[in-house]
């Protein structure tokens, strides 16, 4: 029988796992912007899953301190185990949880993190209520912080059919003059996963707006010649 979810198991079975000599490069691919335990994707999802398999995913109520804490510790693997129990638990997520995400996003900020927030839990909130979500991306679209532009331009990555062509894009209009790399980048992969969906529109899009080199080379980079 599972027991209550115990934070203090999971940051012991990641402890008994750290790795010195993995630690460094992992560090170094994210430029050193976060320290690392030098737990590799796959030993962390096995370890997380044992902690499923042991614990209970927990309760609304306590969802958001224990990704609190898991957030507030140094290493990048406490910040993916956070995302990893929001994923499981995304069936509990609601519009009202959408300002916590936001919180997340701005917080220990990389592409790493924001770009599995973005689609996957985001997107998720997105989709229960396009009505009343709708407005919160806008806002987020036009928020100072650009990883939180970044989520919005690219919540709807996994959408396909469901995609709201007209907020993609005037989400992407809306920067689409931005010199920040990774606001570049994310424009020209929300463009190139939609053109899977619809590439007819895609080029449209791309052959009537001015965009940056590099938001338009990643946008039509699979596009038959």
């Amino acid at each position: 029988m599972k027991k209550p979810w115990d934070t203090a198991a999971l940051i012991a079975r990641f402890e008994d796992n750290r790795n010195p000599e993995l630690a460094a490069p992992m560090a170094a691919y994210m430029k050193h912007h976060f320290p690392f335990l030098g737990i590799q994707k796959p030993l962390r999802t096995a370890l997380m899953k044992e902690q499923l398999s042991a614990y209970l995913l927990p309760e609304k109520a306590q969802l958001k301190s224990i990704v609190q804490a898991l957030y507030a510790m140094p290493e990048r693997e406490y910040h993916y185990a956070a995302i990893e129990l929001l994923e499981k638990a995304k069936k509990e997520l609601a519009q009202e949880d959408l300002p916590f995400l936001r919180l997340l996003i701005e917080s220990n900020s990389w592409w790493d993190t924001v770009d599995a927030i973005a689609p996957k839990l985001a997107g998720h909130i997105v989709l229960l209520d396009r009505k009343t979500t709708a407005p919160i991306l806008i806002e987020w679209a036009h928020a100072e912080n650009l990883w939180t532009q970044r989520a919005a331009i690219l919540h709807q990555l996994k959408f396909k059919q469901q995609t709201d062509r007209e907020m993609l894009g005037s989400i992407i209009s809306l920067h689409a003059e931005s010199r920040e790399f990774f606001i570049q980048k994310s424009i020209g992969w929300a463009l190139r996963e939609y053109a899977k969906t619809d590439p007819i529109w895609v080029l449209d899009f791309v052959s009537t707006h001015t965009l940056q080199p590099l938001s338009r080379r990643e946008a039509l980079k699979h596009m038959k010649k």
